[in-house]
């Protein structure tokens, strides 16, 4: 894995310092997440955020449905002289930030893609790990003398229970403390344990979260003391170790120590073993480095979506962190990287088995976050269709073939006669889609209700992803030995004469409307003229798709990288676009009309890669030097989910994106969907 660390240049400055996050998921769609400088900057950071059925509620209210439990365990130090030194760092409505703890953080890491801070007071040095168990909801933070001594430690702890979106005050009852044998219990839904557990009760109010601030959300709440914990570290190498996890049990969850040096071993093991796979060129660090980056958005043994049927496991995939739960275009978009590249096909099969249940009439569900299944997607069903594809390409999983070609000719034959919100085939073969209010395509942004980029008719990747199912289910009937024909009704359909006319009819119609250079347009037979002539990058899935309707053309690409490129991937529109949006920052209604015109998206450079790659492109090192040094820059050693248009392309949005890993990884790891 690459080195990722800071000295006391970067963790002493506490802008540089709080713009850095780290995450440690625990394979359920909980998390531990927090900044360099130990500021909450989030409503999201704490030490303790879960699922909320992992914490003994309602099932089915989908992986977006978490809740902040232990916000923080706020170390101070008691020197052998009596002075007591703070180490947490808080900001305040006030615009105070009170302790400034940061100012003595002499050193951050993140080893094996966990995060571990030392502090330095004098000639004592303490340091602070944290982990979460395998596949399991709590986490285990470890404080460790490695210098000086003997001290007392106190660990202040602030507890909340609230919904991960929202905030809590004292303006309603505090949380319910009761005591146990080694620490508390809170609410009847979570435990800390620990030891010298000394109980308090108070409010500290008004805590300020600057990046909720920045995006234009509720900045302010309360928090509780519940109390403090505490021991003295006589001599180097002497430890206090905290653990906290949902109370559904009387299990406790594994020693911190015993859980930081698994998780560590887990993760080297990761990287190791993913590395050593790859067929590419790229630094074996990077790939392992995103290996572990890929690791953290795959669920083990718990599914937005269930999993009952034969063969079918409860994986899923988080679409990112902290406020994304799943969403199936995300999964099948990032299925190659997140499961093929990684040597996790087994966990795959059982995950794309399982979204086969939520196909209704011909549509995959796209999320589950609202706690129902809504179906709001032209594409999340033809992304299933290429992930499926890929998969039996990869693994030569015959009975995954036959088990789910007879759903995807049903989906081919759904389509042709039409589904949702217009969604249906024209006489030429192509499919167009659109309805009133409605974003159907990944640029699905909304004011209002209101459709940023609408782009009602035939978009150029939506049908890129039509040529590329149908080729797809017909590959995968031969494989399954069903028949070219699709009976639908009165209707015979022949799917591989409707992929080769659809083909050429792609040809046709985007060659023939698109410019001089070689690039296509985003929409044809649409309403909006003035959409069609926008240089976007959704054309490069024209060319790089496994069954792509179009051989690349290397003057197309030049035009596009030179409008579009950028060191973390492709913007959404060419800066010249009098609607272009140099910068996503500000109120939802500001982020939401800079989302998709002109913000970089860095999973784009995955499609990108591989159509220089068919055009016989050069494609190296430096093409990915950006996205690289982008690992130590914001979501550490992960990938944003955007960031901005012009330079210096700050990093927006989520900062743990599952599509953005999952493609850098398939592609510096050369696992090619072709």
């Amino acid at each position: 894995m690459i080195p990722i660390r800071f000295g006391p240049q970067v963790c002493t400055d506490l802008g540089a310092a709080s713009a850095r996050e780290w995450l440690v998921a625990d394979g359920c769609g909980g998390f531990a997440m927090g900044t360099v400088s130990g500021l909450r900057t989030r409503r999201y950071h704490g030490l303790l955020v879960v699922t909320s059925d992992a914490a003994g509620g309602p099932p089915g209210a989908g992986l977006a449905a978490r809740r902040l439990a232990l916000a923080s365990l706020d170390p101070v130090v008691t020197l052998a002289g009596g002075a007591q030194i703070r180490l947490a760092t808080h900001e305040w409505t006030s615009g105070a930030v009170v302790p400034a703890g940061h100012e003595l953080l002499a050193a951050f890491d993140l080893g094996d893609g966990l995060p571990r801070w030392r502090w330095r007071i004098g000639d004592v040095v303490v340091e602070r790990e944290l982990a979460t168990p395998d596949g399991a909801p709590g986490v285990g933070v470890v404080h460790r003398l490695l210098a000086g001594g003997p001290v007392r430690l106190h660990l202040d702890a602030l507890v909340t229970w609230r919904d991960a979106h929202g905030e809590r005050t004292a303006a309603g009852p505090p949380p319910r403390v009761e005591p146990t044998a080694d620490g508390v219990r809170v609410e009847d839904a979570f435990r800390v344990s620990g030891p010298g557990w000394q109980a308090t009760g108070e409010w500290w109010r008004g805590v300020h979260y600057r990046e909720e601030a920045a995006r234009g959300l509720t900045a302010d709440e309360d928090l509780w003391y519940a109390g403090r914990f505490g021991a003295t570290l006589d001599a180097p190498g002497d430890v206090v170790e905290v653990a906290a996890w949902p109370d559904v049990s009387d299990s406790p969850i594994p020693r911190p120590v015993a859980m930081v040096a698994a998780a560590r071993a887990r993760r080297r093991a990761i990287a190791d073993a993913v590395a050593a796979r790859s067929s590419g060129a790229s630094d074996p660090d990077v790939v392992g480095s995103l290996a572990v980056a890929a690791d953290a958005f795959v669920v083990r043994g718990r599914s937005a979506y269930g999993g009952s049927a034969s063969g079918a496991s409860r994986t899923d995939v988080v679409a990112g962190y902290p406020w994304f739960g799943a969403w199936s275009r995300d999964t099948m978009l990032s299925y190659p990287g997140l499961f093929l590249a990684t040597g996790r096909a087994d966990d795959g099969r059982g995950l794309l088995l399982g979204y086969a249940q939520t196909l209704s009439d011909g549509m995959l569900a796209n999320t589950a976050d609202t706690g129902e299944l809504r179906y709001n997607t032209v594409d999340g069903t033809l992304w299933f269709a290429y992930a499926v594809d890929r998969h039996v390409a990869a693994t030569g999983d015959t009975d995954l073939a036959r088990d789910l070609a007879p759903e995807l000719r049903d989906v081919i034959a759904a389509h042709v006669a039409g589904v949702r919100y217009g969604i249906r085939t024209t006489d030429d073969g192509l499919l167009t889609q659109g309805a009133d209010g409605e974003a159907l395509t990944w640029m699905d942004a909304r004011i209002d209700g209101v459709p940023v980029t609408p782009r009602i008719g035939k978009a150029v990747e939506v049908n890129a992803l039509w040529v590329n199912a149908l080729a797809s289910v017909a590959a995968l009937s031969r494989t399954a030995g069903l028949p070219a024909m699709i009976e639908h009704g009165e209707r015979s359909i022949d799917v591989e004469s409707l992929a080769t006319s659809a083909r050429l009819a792609f040809a046709d119609r985007f060659l023939r409307a698109g410019g001089t250079d070689g690039t296509l347009p985003d929409i044809v037979d649409g309403d909006d003229a003035g959409a069609a002539e926008k240089l976007r990058p959704n054309q490069v899935l024209a060319w790089s798709l496994p069954y792509a309707p179009l051989a690349p053309q290397p003057r197309a690409l030049s035009r596009i990288a030179a409008a579009l490129a950028t060191p973390l991937g492709l913007r959404t529109l060419d800066p010249a676009d009098p609607d272009y949006r140099p910068r996503h920052r500000g109120g939802p209604a500001d982020r939401d009309r800079a989302y998709h015109q002109g913000t970089v998206w860095p999973w784009l450079i995955g499609p990108y890669v591989d159509a220089c790659r068919r055009a016989g492109l050069p494609v190296g090192d430096a093409t990915f030097v950006g996205l690289v040094g982008h690992l130590a820059d914001y979501g550490l050693g992960s990938v944003s989910e955007t960031a901005d248009g012009d330079p210096p392309h700050g990093a927006t949005g989520c900062p743990f994106q599952a599509w953005s890993v999952a493609e850098l990884l398939r592609v510096c790891a050369s696992i090619e969907p072709m």
